[in-house]
């Protein structure tokens, strides 16, 4: 493990030898992820993107790989989407998340790789990072922290980062 890696423990999100309170999913962590379950799946998941609101975070709070959400931006949790897993646009006929929600969950998003670069219909989708709704509300499979843990750990990760759950 390196000191960019993003660790679940029971105790919180560890990175670089800090430790977070973090919410999970409903179902705890799962090593049999379906859609839905609420399960925040087990393994080594790299960080492959980073998401913010432009409208509620500035853009020089964020590293330069950091990518606005626009309008009409989506994610495919549709099993049966050839675009499942994945960002799309509305207007768009298959089940999704919009990711300009009122509420300030996604004004920052970092994307896993879980089941993303071929993903695997019905194995889960939209594991994310993101902002918690309370330290004590779990999240839908993802990770949740507190806006100001979000920002700090964002500003930080590295190519190479990873979110490890056992």
């Amino acid at each position: 493990m390196k000191s960019s890696d993003l660790i679940l423990t029971p105790m919180g999100l560890l990175f670089h030898n800090r430790r977070f309170p973090c919410t999970i999913g409903r179902g705890g962590t799962t090593s049999d992820k379906h859609e839905g379950d609420g399960g925040t799946p087990v393994g080594e998941h790299r960080i492959v993107g980073m998401l913010y609101r432009p409208d509620r975070i500035a853009r020089h709070a964020l590293p330069d790989w950091a990518v606005p959400i626009r309008p009409g931006d989506l994610w495919s949790d549709d099993p049966n989407d050839y675009d499942y897993n994945q960002l799309v646009r509305a207007p768009y006929p298959y089940s999704h998340e919009r990711l300009t929600r009122a509420d300030p969950q996604y004004d920052l998003i970092l994307i896993t790789d879980w089941n993303w670069d071929d993903p695997t219909p019905g194995q889960g989708s939209a594991i994310f990072i993101h902002t918690w709704r309370s330290p004590s509300h779990p999240t839908a499979g993802c990770i949740g922290l507190s806006r100001q843990s979000l920002l700090w750990i964002a500003n930080r990760l590295r190519p190479e980062s990873r979110l490890i759950i056992r």
